[in-house]
Order: C-alpha cells, then sequence, then structure tokens
C-alpha cells in the first residue's frame, strides 16, 4: 500500500509535464519561438537584439589600422577570462566580443589589405552562414539535408562547368583549399597506385607550389624524399623541359610517378602553369594532373580573364577556394574532380549505424565522397550570393581586382628606385625598392622595413616574400571597393617609407635624394 500511494502522486505530475512537452514540441514544430535552456538567461528579444548587433557594420569598436595587434596585458586578460559557473547576461558578454575581442585582429576584408590573399567576404555569405548555423543542417547525408544537398549538387555542377570540366564532374565542398588539395591527392593517389606501389611513388610541384599540398602528400603518407620541387622559368611558372626529365630520371631509377600538381594563380605572383603542356606529358607517362586553383581559379567567372587558366579544364581534380575570390566567409572551398565518381571509391564507408540513410540513384550523400562524415552545407552561402549577385556581378568583381594590381604597377613605374620583379597578374604584383650602392641584404632589409612601416602606419597592409632568394614587396588586391585612388596613395605612401628609412642611411646632410623620391 505505501508504495501505491507513494507512486501515485508522482504519476499525475509526471503525466502533466508530458502533456506540456507534448504541446511545445507542437507549438515548435509550428515554427513558434521558442525560450529554451539553450539561451541562458536572455530572452528572445535580446537574442533577436543580439543577432542584429553582430551584424551591423557599425556596432563594435572601430578599428584604427588595417591590422590591429592586441598587446600582452589585453592578451592575458582574455587568456584569464575562463568561464563562468553562472551564465552572465547576453548584452554584456556581445559588447565584450565586439570591442574588446574583434578589434584586436587583421582586418581581411579592409579595402587596402593586400597581403597573404585577403577575404573582402560578401555580407550575403555572413548571411548564408547565418542561415544555416541557425537551422544547424547537417550535411552529411540527403537524409538530413536533402534540400540543400540538392543546392550544392547542382551548384557543383555549375562550378565544374565554369571551369571546363565535361559532364562527368563531381565533387563537394570543403573547408578550403587544404583540404581540397588533401582529398584530391588522396584519390589520385588510390587511382595510380597499388597499395603495394606507394612507398616508390613520386609527386611534382613547382618550387611556388603551395605548402597545402607537401603538407597534404605528407599526411596521406608520403615522405619528403618522394616530392620532387621542379624548378620554375622567368614568369615563375613550372618548367616543363624540367619536369620531363625529372619523370624520366625517376622512371629509370624505377620509381612511380604518379601525379604532377600544377598551379592556377600561385600564392606569391599570381603566375599560371602551362597547363596543357603539362597536361599532355601527363597524358604521355600515365600521370594524375592535380591542379592548385585555390585562389585563381575564380579568374574562370570573369569573361576577360578566363583565357588566363587556359587547360584548367583538362584537369584531373581542381581545387578552388570560395572565401578568397568568390568573396565568401572563411571555411567555404570546393573540391572538383574531373571523374565524380572517384571520390566515393576513396571516401565511402559502410558502417552499420549509416544503412538507414543510404542514398538513391539520384541522391547523394556527401559523407561518402569525402573525409567528413559531419559537414556543414557550405554551399549554401555560395548559392545565396550568387542568387542575390548574379554571376555577372561577380565576373565584374574580379576583373576589377585585375585592373587593381594594374593601377599598382603603373603607379610604381612612374616612381625612380622602384623595381617590378613580376608585373600585375590576376591581381597579384611583386616589386621592391632599390638603391643603387646597397648590397642585396641591405636591400632585403630595406624593404621588410618598408612593409613594417606600412603595418604602423595602418593605412595599408602590405608584407613581403622571396622571389628568386630576395625579399620582395607584394600586393595582392581583390577588394571590389578598394578604388584607383586607394592603389595609388598607398604606393605614395610606400615611396615615403622608402624615403624615411633611406634617410637614415645618409651621411649627415645627404637627406636630399630620399626626399625628392617621396614626391
Amino acid at each position: 500500500m505505501t508504495d501505491k500511494t507513494l507512486a501515485q502522486p508522482s504519476a499525475a505530475p509526471c503525466a502533466g509535464a508530458q502533456s506540456a512537452q507534448s504541446a511545445q514540441s507542437a507549438e515548435n514544430a509550428q515554427g513558434a519561438p521558442r525560450h529554451t535552456r539553450l539561451l541562458g538567461q536572455a530572452t528572445p528579444a535580446q537574442w533577436a537584439q543580439a543577432v542584429s548587433r553582430v551584424g551591423h557594420p557599425q556596432s563594435q569598436a572601430p578599428m584604427q589600422r588595417t591590422v590591429q595587434v592586441i598587446n600582452a596585458a589585453d592578451a592575458f586578460a582574455l587568456r584569464s577570462l575562463g568561464v563562468p559557473a553562472a551564465g552572465r547576461p547576453l548584452p554584456e558578454v556581445v559588447d565584450q566580443l565586439l570591442n574588446d575581442i574583434n578589434p584586436w585582429r587583421a582586418k581581411m576584408d579592409h579595402p587596402r589589405f593586400f597581403a597573404f590573399i585577403p577575404g573582402p567576404a560578401s555580407p550575403l555569405s555572413a548571411l548564408g552562414d547565418l542561415a544555416i548555423g541557425m537551422h544547424n543542417v547537417h550535411g552529411g547525408s540527403w537524409l538530413q539535408s536533402s534540400g540543400p544537398s540538392a543546392v550544392e549538387s547542382g551548384l557543383i555542377a555549375w562550378l565544374a562547368s565554369q571551369a571546363g570540366l565535361p559532364a562527368s564532374a563531381g565533387g563537394l565542398f570543403v573547408s578550403g583549399g587544404s583540404m581540397a588539395n588533401l582529398t584530391a591527392l588522396t584519390v589520385a593517389r588510390d587511382q595510380k597506385l597499388a597499395p603495394h606501389e606507394r612507398q616508390a611513388g613520386v609527386a611534382y610541384v613547382s618550387e611556388q607550389t603551395h605548402s597545402s599540398v607537401a603538407k597534404g602528400l605528407k599526411i596521406i603518407g608520403f615522405l619528403p624524399q618522394q616530392v620532387r620541387r621542379v624548378p620554375t622559368d622567368t614568369a615563375f611558372r613550372m618548367d616543363v623541359e624540367a619536369l620531363q626529365r625529372a619523370i624520366s630520371a625517376d622512371r629509370a631509377a624505377g620509381l612511380k610517378p604518379f601525379v604532377v600538381v600544377a598551379s592556377a594563380g600561385t600564392t606569391n605572383t599570381g603566375s599560371v602553369d602551362p597547363l596543357r603542356a603539362i597536361r599532355a606529358l601527363c597524358d604521355a607517362h600515365g600521370l594524375w594532373m592535380h591542379v592548385d586553383g585555390a585562389y585563381g581559379a575564380s579568374a574562370a567567372l570573369s569573361p576577360k580573364h578566363r583565357h588566363c587558366l587556359d587547360g584548367m579544364g583538362e584537369a584531373d581534380s581542381l581545387s578552388w577556394d570560395a572565401h578568397k575570390w568568390l568573396f565568401q566567409t572563411y571555411g567555404c572551398g570546393m573540391v572538383l574532380l574531373r571523374q565524380g565518381a572517384h571520390l566515393a571509391q576513396s571516401f565511402h564507408t559502410r558502417p552499420e549505424y549509416l544503412r538507414d540513410a543510404h542514398a538513391e540513384a539520384d541522391q547523394v550523400n556527401y559523407w561518402d565522397l569525402g573525409c567528413e562524415l559531419t559537414r556543414p552545407m557550405r554551399a549554401m552561402k555560395l548559392w545565396l550570393t550568387l542568387q542575390v549577385l548574379g554571376a555577372d556581378a561577380v565576373g565584374e568583381a574580379i576583373a576589377h581586382g585585375c585592373q587593381l594590381a594594374q593601377w599598382a604597377e603603373e603607379a610604381l613605374r612612374q616612381r625612380p628606385g622602384w623595381e617590378i620583379v613580376s608585373p600585375a597578374q590576376l591581381a597579384i604584383v611583386n616589386f621592391r625598392r632599390v638603391q643603387p650602392g646597397l648590397s642585396p641584404e641591405a636591400t632585403d632589409a630595406l624593404n621588410r622595413a618598408i612593409s613594417q612601416r606600412a603595418l604602423e602606419d595602418g593605412f595599408a597592409t602590405v608584407l613581403t616574400t622571396q622571389l628568386q632568394g630576395r625579399t620582395v614587396l607584394r600586393i595582392c588586391a581583390i577588394h571590389p571597393d578598394a578604388t584607383q585612388a586607394d592603389m595609388q596613395e598607398t604606393v605614395h605612401r610606400l615611396a615615403a617609407y622608402g624615403a624615411a628609412e633611406l634617410a637614415t642611411l645618409a651621411p649627415a646632410g645627404g637627406h636630399g635624394r630620399p626626399h625628392s623620391e617621396s614626391r
């Protein structure tokens, strides 16, 4: 009796709770606003206000420079924040995010951020991020994301056609060029080498190939001595004759050449390797041709510049970053395969816990085509951007980047003491300040100092790289909002920084030339 007495009072609340939960579930299923434990102390209204603040360009402390590196004291304070046992008010946390954390960064989307490959992301891409993130779409299987997966497959087909690949092409969205290269190289290995041949496999890259390729080859099991760095010509393109000699020598030594990695827009200079000649060489020797177009492949969308990529559509695989020159937020790249079916041959697994999500013939499970099982729907933000802007506007924005670099080169050529090391191509130009009587080492130091002064000034970010063993300055200008005046003023300031540096080297009273050059 006691057991029954104790059990009865608990039964009614439990039933009531179930009814309430059922009602709440029904309400949520109809799309009504929710106020759940995962909002903490915040109300739905505070949450909506926070989203609005984060998305507003003027909602955070203004950045005075294109790059702001945090000082030691503030960095220590941020490291020491810890995690509170009880949650903090959402507006307070958002204030801290926008005013105390976000300003300490390189403003990669600034019109005058010319270092690395900049990231001038469209706000439309961020909106796509928000739309997919808000609904937490899992992009692994058709069962979980049939609508977005259909969009991804259509967008992959369109991108492949723009790149010149055939109807048999396929691919998927990945986090960026590093993962795209890794994915493509894995397929190249599996298609060209039997397991027992892998120790004898040889891959060929150029002196200008992106470092992610060597990293990818290492991850999939190849040692440094299995990678050949082929010299480049005076335009920093892979030397095809040197490539032929290297392949022939390795074959004669009993090794197994299996892949050539060509570049469609190198990071240093924007150079495009002789793709058709490399394709012919790969065909002659039965090698896989991968093209790293992470940066430059986007020029395919510009009618004025797609000719620069002649032969890209002959590739067996192609890496392409949307978060570079397609104006997407970070974490958006693509890998395209000439024969899309090759992806599943390398990555498809069949664990018992995924069998219920089996895809039919006209469906696709993207977790079968790449490294990721859990994956966000990266395609949706590019889709949203292209739907709103249209392909023509994107192509015009890409062409504008090429024009910006040409304007920079023209401004440099009008000034004495500046040497163009690699002329403008695909929005990149390399140059350096030279001065009679300076040693090569001193000239390198001069250009590093000019870059450092640019960082300290903050008007524009221009960093250095190495070409032919010497330090050079490099501009990569792809921001659609940058202007000819921006390029001219940047060059003017670089000249002034150079003059100031040279003045520190001049003997007393001998400052005339440096100051004259800066005007």
